[in-house]
């Protein structure tokens, strides 16, 4: 019946909805604002290289992914990119298309390549022809509806929750008359008269328009594009709903929508028929990439090749450390926690860092105190397999609940469309000295220390020990434990500022450390986790003491929770914050340096002034991940551009644990690394837009301006200083201290992560001794495997 309906072939049918699926699986998902998680933009481009990836965005988005040449020519003329290196990444490039040698390459250097520019829409075409915006007329109108749609509870009222996007679009679509007031006459008889399912929709507005299976995947992705963050905010959806079982049709609701827009405006003008037939044209021809794509990845790829050359050059072998230190600090593996562990080191030749994901290898879902809500403490890639509360007493607890409720009933009352304009009236002096405070940036210093946390229903003996060891296996701290263990996750302290979160800890899913380095510390004093650790292969001195902290990245300053009792540790824990005191005033005058107008004490007034655009620069910078013991970076002034995480191979048997740093922490650096990447060489598309003009929709993400569509990424005060890029768009250059046979035995294994090297969006690297060895080559295949420093020489 239903393909009697649409009156298409059986075969163009499941084409046509298989270019729909592939189209919506190249859209990148992007995470609401309360759990801001960073993530690669080529999501769904990471099966192609580079210049195919170009290409294809070059089509849907109008977008070029590589800096503009003249910055490579400038930096070649300094001698920053050598010969050396764009000989190299000639030599690597396995396109035909590449120039034939390196003269003809350079030669290329001087001559920028053209324009990139999306093939149109119909609302293009038509916007062209009768000189109605209609692409600005389908923004704003759909931007309206979608902003009330997938509120999640800043609106006081939404139109038709609890209907599936398609549905209600087209009820609320019925009733707009903004397209026919701005010409599109009878689009509301157009919508009514539609199919009443998005898969049907789609395919007869395929029909209509034309589109073949060939050309259907990239004319669809372009319209997705079209649509902004809308389409990313559904991805999301359906990542959600699929890392629980489940899936979603979201995204598939959007296209039809947008297509039912593309439908009606080809009836309203049909003279541009013949020009829309070729842009399908060229939809259906094969994706390549053009010899100025081509050249633009291969200098990208030399750019890339200077700074490993670099780095490598700075990796010089492993040095030595002390049999017991006085002090260990774990921190989690963020770039800016570099520039703060060598700061630490140096305040004595007895103290260890180290390197981990800052969820700690704690699984958790978390109960805030006074919520029932749930917040993931975690990789956005894994499934909670535990939940913890900081839920109090019950008196406390109900008191902190009346007050929470009291404080969301005065924020609606000030809201609401009935009492906002009596409140300002009556109640607006009385904010006087709270605005006055806030413009003069004398808000309250530091982070909220929340109420301890602990696991719901607890953990058995065998699970105390069995996690515990786990833990300390994958941060390689399985012995020659200090008296003092301090266990450091991070957050940053911003003031009025929607992208908060994004300044968060990633590993925990856009939350502060917190509460993963509270639970670890608390399990690690357990006295039954400490019975347990003997049997797991694991013995802890009776005197080690774990401490939680939590670093704030924008002032530099760390806050200890001793929750256990330290009576015994008084004097350890004393020294620790004189030490950590004296690294935050370093790092702060390094960090400052880098920000505009900063100095080091500015930086206190920066976390609580509300007009800052640029609190800290996030992990703008960051270009490698070096997972090796602490011997083969320590000493080492990495500029806060690396990840770095504790790994010693020589302890790892079976290699679980390089396993699970290849498939999850480097995954993660993978999207923080694009992201930052795609928010820089493509900021219309990738990026934020202006932090001076974003307006907050639906607890979702920004508008610029008082409507229209999502932005999603990056703002560009965070990956520029307004004058030039703060931000090296680099694609992450992996380096793994352990034998290349087992890190290609685990690419084996993980096909999704192999592919992430294969097609070049990360490069890959052995380290022996702390020194480079081998260079990873796609399809499994080694350069090098000697002593090494061929890049460095």
């Amino acid at each position: 019946m239903f393909l009697k309906h649409t009156q298409i072939a059986p075969a163009r049918v499941t084409g046509l909805l298989h270019a729909a699926e592939a189209a919506s699986r190249a859209i990148p998902p992007a995470f609401p604002l309360d759990a801001t998680v960073a993530v690669n933009p080529f999501l769904g481009h990471t099966g192609e290289d580079l210049a195919h990836a170009a290409a294809r965005l070059c089509r849907v988005a109008g977008v070029r992914l590589t800096r503009p040449r003249a910055e490579i020519a400038t930096r070649v003329a300094a001698g920053e990119i050598t010969d050396d290196d764009l000989a190299a990444a000639l030599i690597a490039s396995s396109s035909p298309l590449k120039p034939i040698d390196l003269a003809m390459l350079k030669a290329r250097l001087h001559a920028e390549s053209p324009s990139p520019a999306a093939l149109p829409t119909v609302a293009a075409l038509v916007a062209s022809a009768t000189g109605t915006d209609w692409p600005a007329v389908i923004a704003r109108s759909f931007g309206l509806w979608a902003a009330g749609h997938f509120d999640r509870g800043q609106a006081l009222w939404t139109p038709r929750p609890g209907h599936g996007a398609f549905a209600a679009w087209r009820e609320w679509a019925t009733h707009d008359l903004t397209p026919e007031i701005a010409g599109l006459g009878g689009f509301c008889a157009h919508v009514a008269e539609a199919p009443d399912t998005a898969d049907r929709a789609v395919l007869r507005a395929a029909e209509r328009l034309g589109l073949s299976a060939e050309a259907a995947e990239t004319a669809f992705h372009r319209l997705l594009v079209d649509l902004g963050g809308w389409p990313q905010h559904a991805r999301w959806l359906l990542w959600r709903a699929e890392l629980a079982g489940g899936s979603d049709t979201t995204l598939t609701d959007l296209l039809a929508i947008r297509l039912i827009w593309e439908e009606a405006l080809l009836a309203h003008c049909p003279q541009v028929t013949g020009e829309w037939q070729a842009t399908v044209a060229a939809h259906a021809a094969p994706v390549s990439p053009t010899p100025d794509q081509v050249i633009d990845a291969i200098l990208q790829d030399a750019s890339e090749r200077a700074h490993q050359r670099r780095l490598a050059a700075a990796l010089t072998g492993s040095a030595p450390r002390a049999d017991r230190p006085d002090l260990q600090a774990a921190f989690c593996i963020d770039v800016r926690s570099e520039v703060m562990r060598r700061a630490l080191e140096a305040q004595d030749g007895g103290i260890d860092t180290f390197g981990f994901a800052g969820f700690f290898g704690l699984p958790v879902a978390h109960r805030p105190q006074g919520s029932d809500e749930m917040q993931a403490h975690l990789p956005a890639l894994l499934n909670p397999a535990l939940v913890s509360t900081s839920h109090t007493d019950a008196a406390s607890e109900a008191s902190t609940r009346i007050a929470a409720r009291a404080t969301r009933a005065w924020g609606r009352f000030r809201q609401a469309a009935v009492s906002s304009f009596a409140f300002v009236e009556a109640a607006g002096p009385a904010y006087g000295v709270k605005l006055v405070r806030d413009a003069l940036a004398l808000g309250p210093r530091g982070l909220k220390p929340a109420p301890p946390p602990q696991i719901e229903g607890g953990l058995t003996v065998d699970q105390k020990a069995q996690t515990a060891a786990a833990v300390l296996r994958a941060m390689s701290m399985t012995a020659g434990h200090a008296r003092l263990v301090l266990l450091v996750g991070h957050g940053a302290q911003v003031t009025n500022n929607p992208h908060e979160s994004a300044y968060h800890c990633g590993a925990c899913s856009g939350q502060t450390g917190e509460v993963s380095s509270r639970l670890l510390a608390s399990l690690l004093n357990d006295p039954e986790t400490r019975a347990g650790l003997p049997a797991q292969g694991i013995h802890l001195p009776e005197d080690t003491l774990f401490v939680a902290g939590l670093h704030d990245t924008v002032t530099d300053e760390v806050t200890l929770y001793p929750d256990s009792a330290a009576s015994g540790h008084a004097a350890d824990l004393d020294r620790a914050k004189d030490w950590l005191a004296a690294a935050g005033r370093i790092a702060r005058a390094e960090r400052a340096r880098r920000l505009p107008g900063a100095t080091g004490d500015s930086l206190f007034r920066r976390a609580v002034d509300w007009a800052e655009v640029r609190p800290e620069w996030g992990l703008a910078g960051c270009a490698a991940f070096i997972a090796a013991p602490r011997a083969a970076t320590a000493g080492r002034d990495l500029k806060g551009r690396a990840f770095l995480h504790s790994y010693d191979w020589t302890a790892d048997k079976g290699f679980a644990t390089l396993e699970l740093i290849l498939t999850a922490p480097v995954v993660v650096a993978s999207w923080i690394s694009l992201q930052y990447y795609g928010s820089t060489v493509a900021p219309r598309v990738f990026g934020g837009g202006n932090k001076l003009i974003h307006n907050v929709v639906g607890g979702i993400g920004v508008v610029e301006g008082n409507g229209g569509l999502l932005r999603p990424g990056l703002p560009w005060q965070t990956v520029h200083d307004g004058v030039a890029p703060a931000h090296d768009p680099l694609r992450l250059s992996v380096m793994v201290e352990a034998p290349a046979e087992a890190i290609a035995g685990v690419l084996r294994k993980h096909d999704t992560v192999r592919e992430l090297f294969d097609h070049g969006w990360l490069h890959l690297f052995a380290l022996r001794d702390g020194r480079v060895t081998a260079r990873y080559r796609p399809g499994l295949i080694w350069e090098g495997g000697g002593e090494a420093t061929d890049l460095a020489a």
